[in-house]
Protein backbone atom coordinates (compact mmCIF):
# COMPACT_ATOMS: atom_id res chain seq x y z
CA UNK A 1 0.00 0.00 0.00
CA UNK A 2 1.40 3.56 -1.03
CA UNK A 3 2.14 5.81 1.50
CA UNK A 4 -0.60 8.67 2.30
CA UNK A 5 2.27 11.37 2.86
CA UNK A 6 2.82 12.54 -0.47
CA UNK A 7 -1.01 12.93 -0.90
CA UNK A 8 -1.11 14.94 2.42
CA UNK A 9 2.10 17.05 1.14
CA UNK A 10 -0.09 17.70 -2.36
CA UNK A 11 -3.21 19.06 -0.08
CA UNK A 12 -0.74 21.11 1.97
CA UNK A 13 1.19 22.61 -0.90
CA UNK A 14 -2.62 23.31 -2.78
CA UNK A 15 -3.92 24.87 0.39
CA UNK A 16 -0.91 27.04 0.74
CA UNK A 17 -0.95 28.25 -2.36
CA UNK A 18 -4.21 29.61 -1.96
CA UNK A 19 -3.68 31.56 1.43
CA UNK A 20 -0.56 32.91 -0.03
CA UNK A 21 -2.82 34.38 -3.53
CA UNK A 22 -5.58 35.42 -0.84
CA UNK A 23 -3.14 37.57 1.11
CA UNK A 24 -1.20 38.97 -2.14
CA UNK A 25 -4.10 39.42 -3.89
CA UNK A 26 -7.51 41.05 -3.94
CA UNK A 27 -8.76 38.05 -1.36
CA UNK A 28 -7.60 39.74 1.88
CA UNK A 29 -9.54 42.78 1.06
CA UNK A 30 -12.69 41.06 -0.05
CA UNK A 31 -13.05 38.82 3.35
CA UNK A 32 -12.28 42.39 5.25
CA UNK A 33 -14.91 44.12 3.09
CA UNK A 34 -17.18 41.04 3.28
CA UNK A 35 -16.31 41.31 7.28
CA UNK A 36 -17.21 45.18 7.67
CA UNK A 37 -20.29 45.07 6.06
CA UNK A 38 -21.26 42.21 8.52
CA UNK A 39 -20.22 43.57 11.28
CA UNK A 40 -22.02 46.99 9.93
CA UNK A 41 -25.40 45.03 10.26
CA UNK A 42 -24.91 44.00 13.20
CA UNK A 43 -24.07 47.10 14.57
CA UNK A 44 -27.14 48.64 13.26
CA UNK A 45 -29.69 45.95 14.94
CA UNK A 46 -29.86 43.40 12.17
CA UNK A 47 -30.25 40.36 11.92
CA UNK A 48 -27.81 37.61 9.93
CA UNK A 49 -29.02 34.95 8.09
CA UNK A 50 -26.61 32.26 5.98
CA UNK A 51 -27.64 29.72 3.25
CA UNK A 52 -25.68 27.37 1.20
CA UNK A 53 -26.11 23.24 0.34
CA UNK A 54 -23.99 20.54 1.67
CA UNK A 55 -20.90 21.40 3.24
CA UNK A 56 -21.96 25.11 2.65
CA UNK A 57 -24.84 23.90 4.71
CA UNK A 58 -22.55 23.20 7.43
CA UNK A 59 -20.42 26.06 7.14
CA UNK A 60 -24.02 28.44 7.08
CA UNK A 61 -24.65 26.31 10.72
CA UNK A 62 -20.97 27.15 11.74
CA UNK A 63 -21.03 30.71 11.27
CA UNK A 64 -24.81 31.54 13.18
CA UNK A 65 -23.47 29.30 16.15
CA UNK A 66 -20.73 31.40 16.01
CA UNK A 67 -22.75 34.42 16.72
CA UNK A 68 -25.00 33.28 18.74
CA UNK A 69 -23.18 31.66 20.68
CA UNK A 70 -19.37 32.62 21.10
CA UNK A 71 -16.17 32.21 18.95
CA UNK A 72 -13.08 33.00 21.24
CA UNK A 73 -14.52 35.90 23.77
CA UNK A 74 -16.40 34.47 26.68
CA UNK A 75 -17.55 38.62 26.95
CA UNK A 76 -19.42 39.00 23.99
CA UNK A 77 -23.32 39.25 23.83
CA UNK A 78 -25.44 37.11 21.90
CA UNK A 79 -25.76 38.06 18.44
CA UNK A 80 -28.74 37.19 16.25
CA UNK A 81 -27.80 34.86 13.66
CA UNK A 82 -30.51 32.18 11.65
CA UNK A 83 -28.65 29.46 8.89
CA UNK A 84 -31.53 28.99 6.78
CA UNK A 85 -30.57 24.79 6.34
CA UNK A 86 -31.36 23.56 9.75
CA UNK A 87 -35.44 23.84 10.10
CA UNK A 88 -36.13 20.69 8.39
CA UNK A 89 -40.28 21.04 8.40
CA UNK A 90 -39.66 24.24 6.63
CA UNK A 91 -37.16 23.18 4.04
CA UNK A 92 -39.23 20.28 3.48
CA UNK A 93 -42.45 21.58 2.88
CA UNK A 94 -41.26 24.59 0.47
CA UNK A 95 -39.41 22.29 -1.15
CA UNK A 96 -42.50 20.66 -1.55
CA UNK A 97 -45.03 22.84 -2.63
CA UNK A 98 -42.41 25.45 -4.41
CA UNK A 99 -39.49 23.60 -5.22
CA UNK A 100 -36.41 23.32 -4.10
CA UNK A 101 -34.93 26.84 -5.66
CA UNK A 102 -36.89 28.92 -3.66
CA UNK A 103 -35.91 26.89 -0.33
CA UNK A 104 -34.10 29.64 1.22
CA UNK A 105 -36.19 32.68 0.13
CA UNK A 106 -39.28 31.93 1.35
CA UNK A 107 -37.48 32.25 4.56
CA UNK A 108 -35.45 35.51 3.69
CA UNK A 109 -39.08 36.58 2.69
CA UNK A 110 -40.83 35.31 6.12
CA UNK A 111 -37.93 36.78 8.28
CA UNK A 112 -35.95 38.97 6.78
CA UNK A 113 -36.03 42.93 6.57
CA UNK A 114 -34.03 46.07 5.28
CA UNK A 115 -31.23 46.18 7.07
CA UNK A 116 -30.51 42.67 7.51
CA UNK A 117 -27.62 40.29 6.09
CA UNK A 118 -27.91 37.84 4.13
CA UNK A 119 -24.87 35.32 3.17
CA UNK A 120 -25.19 33.30 0.63
CA UNK A 121 -22.40 29.92 0.27
CA UNK A 122 -21.87 28.23 -2.83
CA UNK A 123 -18.71 26.98 -3.78
CA UNK A 124 -19.48 26.95 -8.01
CA UNK A 125 -21.07 30.39 -7.56
CA UNK A 126 -24.57 29.41 -9.06
CA UNK A 127 -26.31 27.57 -6.60
CA UNK A 128 -30.30 28.06 -8.03
CA UNK A 129 -31.81 28.56 -4.12
CA UNK A 130 -28.78 30.84 -3.37
CA UNK A 131 -29.19 32.68 -5.56
CA UNK A 132 -32.97 33.04 -5.67
CA UNK A 133 -32.37 34.10 -1.59
CA UNK A 134 -29.86 36.91 -2.60
CA UNK A 135 -32.82 38.07 -5.10
CA UNK A 136 -35.00 38.21 -3.06
CA UNK A 137 -32.95 39.91 -0.24
CA UNK A 138 -31.79 42.41 -2.40
CA UNK A 139 -35.22 43.09 -3.31
CA UNK A 140 -36.62 43.41 0.15
CA UNK A 141 -33.71 46.46 1.04
CA UNK A 142 -31.35 43.44 2.88
CA UNK A 143 -27.03 43.89 2.28
CA UNK A 144 -25.88 40.37 0.72
CA UNK A 145 -22.48 38.67 0.71
CA UNK A 146 -21.47 35.87 -1.51
CA UNK A 147 -18.44 33.52 -0.80
CA UNK A 148 -18.01 31.75 -3.83
CA UNK A 149 -15.41 29.54 -6.06
CA UNK A 150 -13.58 31.09 -8.43
CA UNK A 151 -17.41 31.82 -9.89
CA UNK A 152 -18.56 34.78 -8.95
CA UNK A 153 -20.21 36.60 -11.63
CA UNK A 154 -24.23 35.07 -10.87
CA UNK A 155 -23.75 36.72 -7.05
CA UNK A 156 -22.10 39.82 -7.89
CA UNK A 157 -25.08 41.55 -8.99
CA UNK A 158 -26.97 41.38 -5.78
CA UNK A 159 -23.27 41.61 -2.88
CA UNK A 160 -21.98 44.57 -1.19
CA UNK A 161 -18.95 42.29 -0.85
CA UNK A 162 -18.02 39.05 -2.24
CA UNK A 163 -15.41 36.76 -1.35
CA UNK A 164 -13.95 34.78 -4.20
CA UNK A 165 -11.59 31.70 -4.01
CA UNK A 166 -9.53 31.10 -6.88
CA UNK A 167 -9.53 27.44 -7.07
CA UNK A 168 -11.88 24.56 -9.08
CA UNK A 169 -11.33 21.93 -6.11
CA UNK A 170 -14.37 22.23 -3.85
CA UNK A 171 -12.77 21.15 -1.02
CA UNK A 172 -9.92 23.73 -0.97
CA UNK A 173 -12.64 26.14 -1.60
CA UNK A 174 -14.48 24.66 1.28
CA UNK A 175 -11.35 25.23 3.44
CA UNK A 176 -10.51 29.16 2.45
CA UNK A 177 -14.29 29.42 3.06
CA UNK A 178 -13.82 28.82 7.14
CA UNK A 179 -11.22 30.46 7.27
CA UNK A 180 -13.03 33.76 5.83
CA UNK A 181 -15.72 32.71 8.32
CA UNK A 182 -13.24 32.49 10.99
CA UNK A 183 -11.38 35.95 10.51
CA UNK A 184 -15.35 37.73 10.22
CA UNK A 185 -16.20 35.94 13.74
CA UNK A 186 -13.06 37.74 15.13
CA UNK A 187 -13.77 41.01 13.80
CA UNK A 188 -17.22 40.41 15.57
CA UNK A 189 -15.28 39.90 18.49
CA UNK A 190 -13.35 42.67 18.82
CA UNK A 191 -16.19 44.45 18.08
CA UNK A 192 -18.72 43.62 20.27
CA UNK A 193 -16.50 42.32 23.44
CA UNK A 194 -16.92 44.12 26.40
Amino acid sequence: MPTARPLVDDILREHAALVAMLRDGEGADQIAAAGEALVNALKNGGTVFVCGNGGSAADAQHLAAELVGRFVSKTRRPLPAVALTTDSSALTSISNDYGYQSVFARQVEALGRPGDLLIGITTSGRSHNVLEAMDKAYGMGMTCIGLVGADRSAVAPYCAAVVSIPSAVTARVQEMHIMAIHAWCTMVDEEFSA
